[in-house]
């Protein structure tokens, strides 16, 4: 049997095992154990399991991600995103469409202090979306609103996917994260640059905050809500700035991170052992389900790099179809976003990239630059009909009156932001890949 009848094999029963709603690490090893079993006998099934486990272990920095993960879940659950906030609610109502400009940078801190989408998704239903509508803001411009925004966590450094395409790709997590801060703040602009110019043609949308809500704010409140909203910001630099300057390592930096962000929240009186066991039980939890996909990820990598199925696919791209470099990126790019309808960002990464990132190193693009643009079509997906991840997260959460058609109908516009946001990193790789060449070749 050729190597490229094996590797449709593997993908085809890959894909027919996700349809039995299994958990996707399962499917994946299972698919990727089972395959060594038939190709090298008994040794090598068991073999390979194993040494993909020990080289996950001696992975010094992963572990970050329970640091990260830990930090995220403490300042979340010590309620700081609720004085976040309001910091933006007093600071920025009185312009139209202020308040959903104050969610993007509501989401933009939330995605520093928690690197999953998921994460701001939840915050800016519970908390920004009842206030936004409340306050007269049209429905479907703020549920588009909150999807981009909490998209944003998996751009913005600390971003879990980033750790695991560095673990797959076998790049430096600290250049992926500052490749993805410009990126990240860019498309941030972006989205607030749309909201303003929507609100400044229809005001309706986006009402301003009353003249007599603003006059019951006084000076002194506005000060503090402005020292408390920056909290969160201040845990942020007190962790990326020693890393950036060269004091202390990614995983010295993620230690710090979570210690303070547990000091911010004792010193404001919000933890609690209750709030503690759940931060912790949320981490254990999340970390191990990432370390599991992690190890089916390299298993399944393994039996490619075994198989060479990548010389097969860079055949049927250069050779069969002759393709130049630049349609072969697109096309990779555009396989994303259809998968991304029915799969997550971690599954996409487990499946595809094994081929995908020898692909892009053969045709000799930048794997950091790439990286940044895998996961910017991941939000891209995330929020594409008729199965887009976030889709379903915004109506599981969102009120009766926000029907699943306005929901579709909302992130339109966003997504045509992102696609001109993901044009421009195209175009000029520099946005990327400026501030990680400065800092790590001077």
């Amino acid at each position: 049997m050729g190597t490229e009848v094996i590797a449709m094999l593997m993908f085809g029963s890959l894909l027919a095992m996700m349809l039995t709603g299994q958990r996707m690490f399962g499917v994946i090893g299972f698919v990727a154990v089972v395959a060594a079993l038939f190709l090298w006998g008994d040794r090598g099934g068991h073999d390979l399991a194993f040494s993909q486990a020990f080289k996950l272990m001696n992975w010094f920095p992963l572990i970050t991600l329970p640091m990260f993960i830990f930090m995220g879940y403490v300042l979340s659950e010590s309620r700081l995103a609720d004085d976040l906030y309001r910091m933006f609610h007093v600071w920025f109502g009185r312009v139209p469409g202020g308040l959903a400009m104050g969610t993007i940078g509501l989401m933009v801190l939330i995605s520093a202090m928690n690197g999953l989408s998921v994460a701001g998704m939840a915050i800016g239903a519970t908390i920004a979306l009842p206030e936004l509508l409340k306050r007269g803001y049209d429905k479907r411009m703020v549920t588009g609103v909150i999807q981009a925004g909490s998209s944003l966590g998996i751009l913005i450094p600390p971003s879990v996917v980033m750790v695991l395409y560095a673990m797959i790709a076998r790049q430096p997590v600290g250049q992926l994260w500052l490749a993805g801060i410009l990126p990240g703040l860019m498309m941030a602009g972006l989205f607030i640059g749309y909201i303003w110019l929507r609100c400044r043609i229809n005001p309706a949308l986006g009402p301003a905050i009353s003249q007599e809500e603003l006059a019951a704010v006084t000076r002194a409140e506005k000060y503090r809500l402005l020292m408390a909203g920056l909290l969160p910001l201040g845990i942020f630099m007190v962790m990326m700035v020693p890393f950036v300057l060269g004091y202390t390592r990614l995983v010295e930096s993620s230690v710090v991170g979570a210690l303070a962000a547990f000091g911010a929240s004792v010193l404001k009186g919000r933890m609690s052992w209750k709030v503690f066991e759940e931060c912790t039980r949320r981490t254990l939890a999340i970390s191990c389900m990432f370390l599991w996909i992690i190890l089916a990820a390299l298993a399944f990598g393994a039996i490619f790099d075994g198989l060479r199925a990548v010389d097969f696919v860079r055949a049927l791209f250069i050779e069969d179809l002759g393709l130049n470099r630049w349609q072969i990126l697109i096309l990779m790019q555009l396989s994303f976003i259809l998968m991304g309808t029915f799969l997550d960002d971690t599954a996409m990464l487990v499946i595809v990239a094994p081929l995908y990132v020898p692909i892009v190193r053969l045709l000799e693009f930048d794997l950091i630059w790439y990286g940044v643009l895998y996961t910017i079509t991941c939000q891209i997906a995330y929020m594409t009909p008729p199965f887009g991840y976030n889709l379903f997260l915004m109506r599981a959460m969102a009120p009766a009156e926000v029907t699943l058609v306005d929901i579709y109908r909302s992130i339109v516009p966003f997504v045509a932001v992102m696609v001109v946001g993901l044009a421009l990193i195209m175009i000029f790789p520099q946005i990327a890949l400026w501030l990680p060449q400065m800092l790590y070749n001077p």
